[in-house]
């Protein structure tokens, strides 16, 4: 069970993410064939499966984009945001990410410590995993295995579209 504190500190980070990218008003649609928006994540896609990523598809990217950025993130985590995915300096032109697969780009360190795609792996109920896309108006100068707080920062004021998926997930123990 959360803390009054915990739930605090993850609905603080969550609104100061919305906050931040709110100046991106474009809307970029993001899609998956491996499962609906809304819709459980096939576990192939997690740590109780092959803990591959999933097919991603995305239209809508403006025209004036320099790159894509992609956060896959866990806001029902028990000690809060949890980042499962950071991936940067993706063409603009791209429309999507191969199953297992990622495109040409940069990737940061995951909060499980790692750089690369890590797969949902709750310890104990049903959560939401957020798969959020955006333009940006440029590149970014930010080196291969950096955190969530330097990729947010370097971020900051180049989002022109945004776009998001949920799916969820819950093991059985």
């Amino acid at each position: 069970m959360m803390t009054k504190m915990g739930i605090v500190g993850v609905s603080t980070i969550f609104f100061a993410t919305i906050t931040l990218f709110a100046a991106g008003g474009a809307k970029i649609k993001i899609t998956s064939s491996a499962f609906q928006a809304g819709g459980t994540i096939p576990s192939k896609f997690t740590c109780d499966g092959a803990d591959v990523n999933p097919a991603l598809r995305f239209e809508g990217a403006p025209a004036e984009a320099k790159s894509l950025v992609l956060i896959v993130d866990d806001p029902d985590a028990p000690s809060g945001l949890f980042t499962h995915w950071l991936i940067w300096n993706i063409d603009p032109k791209a429309t999507e990410i191969v199953e297992s697969s990622a495109p040409k780009s940069v990737q940061g360190k995951n909060d499980f410590g790692k750089s690369g795609y890590g797969g949902p792996c709750p310890p104990s109920g049903m959560h939401r995993y957020y798969f959020k896309i955006f333009a940006l108006d440029s590149d970014l100068d930010l080196a291969a295995g950096s955190k969530r707080v330097q990729l947010d920062a370097a971020m900051r004021g180049h989002v022109i579209a945004q776009g998001e998926m949920v799916g969820h997930y819950s093991r059985s123990h």
